[in-house]
């Protein structure tokens, strides 16, 4: 087994064994899901948002892939792909960093410390910049919209096929009727 193999095997049972919830893509050790809670004391505090991870063949040395799955409104986040602008993800990423640095540091960071003259999202620097109290309102919007904690299961992922199915999924309904009598 190669070293960025093992590497990668390493950083995700780390980030497993965390707090997060993560959900392979296609028992892929590559390509995951991580349930990513909003950071105390933010705007975005209560929210939880799905990010997607792609880990190339040469991580750690090449940095992983971070996308928002569900909407967030945010300067350095692209409204309509999820992706991230990161200094520390896209540019100055080193094998010294792990998964668990993305989701303890660098995204609750971003999440608090937006950078506006840098955006992946106008709008939203442009609002941030002309009006704090109409970016900050927007900003809960898109969490009580998109990121409340009951939905995150909700999100459209990529199955691609019926097998993936929860028993949820198998019920008819008929157990919510009985008891239901016509008044």
């Amino acid at each position: 087994m190669s070293s960025p193999s093992k590497r990668r095997e390493m950083d995700l049972m780390k980030l497993m064994m965390s707090d997060y919830k993560v959900e392979t893509i296609n028992d892929s050790m590559q390509e995951f899901y991580v349930d990513f809670h909003g950071p105390k004391d933010s705007l975005y505090q209560g929210g939880v948002w799905r990010i997607r991870v792609e880990l190339p063949d040469a991580y750690p040395y090449k940095s992983p892939s971070i996308g928002f799955v569900n909407k967030i409104y945010h300067p350095n986040v692209d409204e309509m792909s999820g992706s991230v602008c990161l200094d520390v993800i896209n540019q100055t990423w080193s094998p010294m960093f792990d998964l668990v640095n993305v989701f303890e540091v660098f995204l609750p960071q971003l999440l608090l410390y937006p950078n506006p003259s840098d955006p992946l999202n106008g709008e939203a620097a442009a609002v941030m910049m002309r009006d704090r109290t109409a970016y900050e309102q927007r900003v809960k919007e898109y969490c009580e919209k998109y990121a409340k904690p009951e939905d995150i299961g909700a999100v459209p992922e990529e199955k691609s096929s019926d097998e993936e199915l929860s028993e949820d999924d198998y019920s008819s309904g008929d157990e919510a009727m009985a008891g239901q009598a016509d008044a």
